[in-house]
C-alpha cells in the first residue's frame, strides 16, 4: 500500500494519483489541508529526506511569509512551520515500502514502481 500526501488541487498530485491508478498500485490519499498532518509525521519525513528537500520554497505560501521568518527557517523549526502551513510541504509525499519519497519526477516514479 502506498500512502500519498498532497493537496487535492495540486496538478502534480493529480498526475501522481492518475499514474498510480494506471499502474494498478494500491494507494490511499491524504489531503494535507483537509486532513492535516502532525508534527511527528513531518519530523519523520524530514529525518528521511532532509528538511530542505521537504520544504517547498517555490510556492505562493512561502513567498507570502514574512522575510524575517523565511531567513530564520532552519532544521530545528522547519517541521513546525510545515505543520502550521501544510502547503509548504513539497508534494506529493509518498510513504511506500518503508521509504519516504518526495516529488513526482522520473526518479520518484521508478522508486514507486519498485516499492509497490
Amino acid at each position: 500500500m502506498i500512502i500519498v500526501y498532497g493537496l487535492k488541487n495540486c496538478d502534480t498530485c493529480r498526475k501522481a494519483l492518475k499514474w498510480l491508478e494506471v499502474e494498478d498500485k494500491e494507494h490511499e490519499f491524504y489531503d494535507l489541508r483537509k486532513d492535516g498532518v502532525d508534527a511527528a509525521t513531518v519530523k519523520r519525513w524530514t529525518k528521511a529526506v532532509g528538511w530542505d528537500v521537504l520544504l517547498n520554497k517555490r510556492g505562493t505560501t512561502w513567498r507570502g511569509l514574512d522575510d524575517a521568518l523565511k531567513d530564520e527557517t532552519n532544521e530545528s523549526n522547519a517541521a513546525a512551520l510545515m505543520v502550521q502551513h501544510p502547503a509548504l510541504i513539497k508534494r506529493p509525499v509518498f510513504e511506500a515500502g518503508g521509504r519516504v519519497i518526495v516529488g513526482f519526477k522520473d526518479e520518484q516514479r521508478l522508486e514507486l514502481a519498485r516499492a509497490g
